[in-house]
């Protein structure tokens, strides 16, 4: 049975797509939760909250709310921060992909020219040292 990459097994694309998307609801529902108990003059209703987490993870923040308390600016902060890294990561991982299949691609019709130019190197080198003898 595979291990799961936490496990020390292989981490793969779609496991790191899981982890990320996983993470990102979860910051997002504990940041609603979170901003709606610290800061309930601003956040009245918990659907406030989900709002305003789901357009700070998403780096939109439209600023019809925002935390007005310390405590709901540090939750504000920690969800940018991670809104920010899966952006990162999400373009990260797509740029790897593209890179990964160019490198795939070029690399296989290369490595094979490589491959005969070497070989028909070896034979005149070959046809050489029969001469020299």
């Amino acid at each position: 049975m595979d291990r799961p990459w936490f496990k020390g097994g292989t981490i793969t694309a779609r496991r790191a797509a899981w982890a990320i998307a996983l993470s990102t609801v979860l910051v997002t529902i504990l940041g609603a939760v979170m901003i709606w108990l610290l800061d309930r003059k601003e956040f009245p209703s918990l659907g406030s909250g989900m709002w305003w987490a789901l357009q700070t993870i998403t780096t939109v923040g439209y600023g019809d709310h925002v935390p007005t308390t310390a405590e709901g600016q540090v939750v504000g902060g920690v969800i940018m921060v991670s809104g920010i890294g899966v952006v990162t990561v999400v373009t990260a991982t797509i740029t790897a992909a593209f890179v990964e299949g160019m490198r795939t691609r070029l690399g296989r019709g290369r490595d094979e020219a490589i491959l005969a130019r070497l070989e028909r190197i070896e034979r005149q080198l070959e046809r050489l040292e029969r001469l020299e003898r």
